[in-house]
Parts: C-alpha cells; structure tokens; sequence
C-alpha cells in the first residue's frame, strides 16, 4: 500500500486541510482528508472495469463546513443520539450541547466531524489524531483519540479507534460514510442486497431515541438476517419506519463485544461490488439517508432520499441512560479501543 498528500483546500478560518489517498496494489484508493477524518472517495473498479467512486460526498471543503449530513465523517465524542443532552456519571448530571431536535447528536454543535485533526503518515498507516478538552460540549475530561486508518491489498480498510482521558467520561466513536456500490451518483441504493448479522434491534421513540426495549427482528420489515433489497420493505407501513422516514435503526451485532466479528455485508448485482463488515462493537446503526433532498454533491451529482446507505458501528444510541446497554465509558488508566474493518470485492 502507498498513501500520497495532496492539498485539499482551506477551511472559511483559513486552515489548511490536507487529502491523504491510500492505494492498494489492485487500483483501489481511500482519500481521507485531515478535516473530520472524512472519507472524501472510495475508488475501486466495478465488473467491467469501469472505475467507480462508492460514497457520497463534496468537492470542497467550504461544502463540508456547510451541510450537516455528517459524510463520511468520524464522529464523537459520542455518536449517535443522547436524550435532551443529559446523562449522570456518579450521581452528577451532566447537560451536553443539543443540536437537533433537542437532544445531542454525533458529538453536539462542533463535533469531531468537524474538527481538523493532527495527521501522520507510519508504515503505510494514516494515523490522525485529536485532543478533545475538557468542556468540548460540555463533555467532562480531556479525551485524547486517535484513529489509525489502513487499506490491504485484499481489498480491506480498517478503522482502528484508540482513545485514553484524564477524567471518567464517555466515549462513542464511528465513521459516517454514505454507500452506494452502482456508484455515488447512481441514484437509489434500493436495489442493492444487504444482510445484518443482528437478531434484535433498539426500539426507538418518534424522536429516534431509544425506549430502552431490544425488539426481536422476526416477522418485522427490520429483518435482514437473510439477505434482502434494501428497498424491499423500507416503505412497508410499520411504526418505525414510519418514525424515522426509512431505516435509520441500531442493531444488536451477535457475538462478543470485544471480538472483531460479522456485522453486515452488501452486495450490488449492477457493479459486481461487495463489501462485508465487520467489528469489535456492540451495534450497528443502518441508515438509509431518509433526509438527503436536493443536495448537491460530488462532480454535478444530487442527492435525494436513500441514494446512499450508512452503516454506523457503534454503542447503542443513548445507552448512557439505559443501564442495561452496554456502557460507552471510560476512566482514566482504561483504554478505549476498537476496530471496524471493511473488505471490498468485485465479482466478475
């Protein structure tokens, strides 16, 4: 593998934000760029050789500032949704930043999405680095995070998320890329097949923040434990697609937490592209892009509803305030650490 630096642009502050592309020896390439960690393009070639680029994004950086829709992005300090912002930690309450709808999401006004992180480049690694303060949205102690990014020449990429605090606080990291394996502009990821190694899911009020209940899969449209169209049932007339407009549900990955395990795999039958995931967390949020309208994108391409699919390893949304999930903390002298990794394939 080989990684190469290009500059990408500046930030409306006048930052310099760096692309740092990962070639493999089969001509697939990850651009990555210093702000947010985003994945500005996944390249590889489809069943005929045609190159085609597999998540949505932006051209420049200022679109990056400007639009919310997290691409490609690493998030936290703590993914995902946080009811009204607040949590206790040894009794104390405490009041994260709310930016949507009221409760905290992804990390609050400013998250790590977008942030510019601290690169460097070892043994064919792309390593970037963060220094979360104490108070950065009202999260207690100074987080230190790193994230080691890497692309085999088998086609695999992997996220390996590290991160230590000088206070006990919490701690959710992921990445927010948005798949489409025809292509990002290719339209609707309808077509595409997915399976989720996931017996249960988190029930979700009509705000998508969890009730606490872990819902059996079996006999709901939120069933892929055998592979199916994204599209087959997204529209079906069930209280939580109707909740959240589409998929955009967190699912109980089976196996041990700790242990890189299955998560899901996708398959498009118009590229020959697949993908299998797989991770050390506890859950895996699919969301189907439900609010994507008008918004434009990469080389001309404009984004509509379910163009894109994101798959979100991580804690469950909001597990802070349910004892019963697994915990998202972290204390000082304990290690955070995770791994997600993705294999890439054409089928000829």
């Amino acid at each position: 593998m080989s990684i190469s630096q290009t500059r990408f642009g500046k930030t409306s502050d006048g930052q310099a934000v760096d692309l740092f592309t990962l070639s493999n020896s089969s001509g697939m390439q990850v651009g990555i760029l210093n702000y947010g960690g985003i994945v500005q393009f996944l390249k590889m070639s489809d069943k005929s050789g045609h190159a085609l680029d597999l998540v949505l994004g932006f051209d420049s950086i200022n679109e990056y500032e400007q639009y919310n829709e997290y691409f490609g992005a690493l998030v936290g300090r703590c993914a995902n949704r946080i009811a009204k912002g607040s949590f206790s930690l040894d009794g104390k309450k405490l009041n994260l930043n709310c930016n949507s709808k009221g409760h905290h999401l992804h990390g609050g006004n400013i998250g790590y999405s977008h942030k510019i992180w601290t690169a460097d480049v070892e043994d064919d690694r792309l390593i970037l680095s963060l220094k979360s303060p104490s108070g950065d949205e009202n999260y207690p102690g100074n987080l230190f995070v790193r994230v080691t990014h890497s692309l085999s020449d088998d086609g695999t990429f992997m996220w390996d998320y590290f991160a230590q605090t000088d206070a006990k606080t919490i701690c959710n990291l992921t990445n927010h890329s948005y798949f489409n394996l025809s292509g990002h502009n290719s339209g609707s990821v309808h077509n595409q097949v997915l399976q989720i190694e996931a017996d249960f899911f988190t029930e979700a009020d009509p705000e998508l923040i969890p009730t606490g209940n872990i819902i059996d899969v079996d006999g709901t449209p939120m069933d892929f434990r055998i592979p199916h169209k994204i599209g087959q049932r997204i529209n079906d007339d069930y209280i939580m697609l109707r909740h959240a407009g589409g998929y955009d549900h967190n699912y109980a990955v089976r196996g041990t937490v700790g242990t890189l395990r299955d998560a899901a795999s996708c398959y498009d039958e118009q590229s020959g592209i697949s993908f299998k995931l797989r991770t050390t967390l506890p859950g895996v949020q699919l969301y189907t892009g439900n609010f994507l309208r008008d918004v434009p994108g990469k080389g001309g391409a404009v984004y509509q509803r379910n163009d894109g699919f994101c798959l979100e390893t991580q804690y469950f949304p909001d597990a802070v305030n349910h004892p019963s999930f697994e915990q998202p903390i972290i204390q000082p002298g304990e290690d955070y650490h995770h791994i997600t990794t993705i294999k890439f394939e054409t089928q000829k």
